[in-house]
C-alpha cells in the first residue's frame, strides 16, 4: 500500500512567523494535534504539535506572540506519495514520530499519522504496536507483509 492511498491531503499549515497562540487556535479550530510549518514556497520545514506548544512555549513562559518557527520540531522527517507503507512505518518508528508529512516535488501533499494507519488499513493491532515502538524507540519492523 502506498502513502498516497492513506494520507490525509487537507493538512493544516502555518508559516514560521505565525504566533504560538494563532497556531494553538488553528489546532483547536481544525481539531488537530499538529500543524506543519511551511516556507513561502509551500515546502515543509518543521512541525509543531500540541505537546510542543505545552512544553516548549507555554511551560517555558514564552509569550503567546512568540513566532512558532522558533519552537517547532526539526529536522522534519518526510515521506513521499509513492513510498510503501512498510517503509513509512519503519521510518516513523526509527525517528520516533507519530506524524509523517508527505512531500511531492518539494511541496506538502499530505500527512500520514498512526491513527491514519490504524483506520485506513483496518489494522489496529499494528498501529498499537507501532505506537508502543515509537514511544519506546524500538527497532523498525516490517508490518504489512504477510509472514510465511
Amino acid at each position: 500500500m502506498k502513502l498516497a492511498e492513506i494520507m490525509t491531503s487537507g493538512v493544516v499549515t502555518a508559516t514560521p512567523e505565525a504566533s504560538a497562540v494563532s497556531v494553538a487556535r488553528q489546532m483547536r479550530d481544525h481539531r488537530v494535534g499538529s500543524v506543519v510549518i511551511v516556507d513561502s514556497a509551500g515546502s515543509p520545514v518543521a512541525m509543531v504539535t500540541d505537546r510542543d506548544l505545552a512544553l516548549r512555549v507555554f511551560a517555558e513562559g514564552a509569550d503567546a506572540e512568540t513566532p512558532i518557527g522558533e519552537q517547532a520540531s526539526r529536522p522534519l522527517v518526510c515521506g513521499e506519495p509513492e513510498m510503501e507503507l512498510d517503509e513509512a512505518a519503519a521510518l516513523m518508528v526509527q525517528h520516533r514520530v507519530r506524524r509523517l508529512p508527505v512531500v511531492d516535488a518539494g511541496r506538502l501533499a499530505g500527512i500520514v499519522t498512526l491513527d491514519d494507519i490504524a483506520v485506513r488499513t483496518g489494522n489496529l493491532e499494528v498501529a498499537q504496536r507501532m505506537t508502543a515502538e515509537v514511544i519506546e524507540g524500538a527497532l523498525p519492523q516490517f508490518y504489512f507483509h504477510e509472514r510465511g
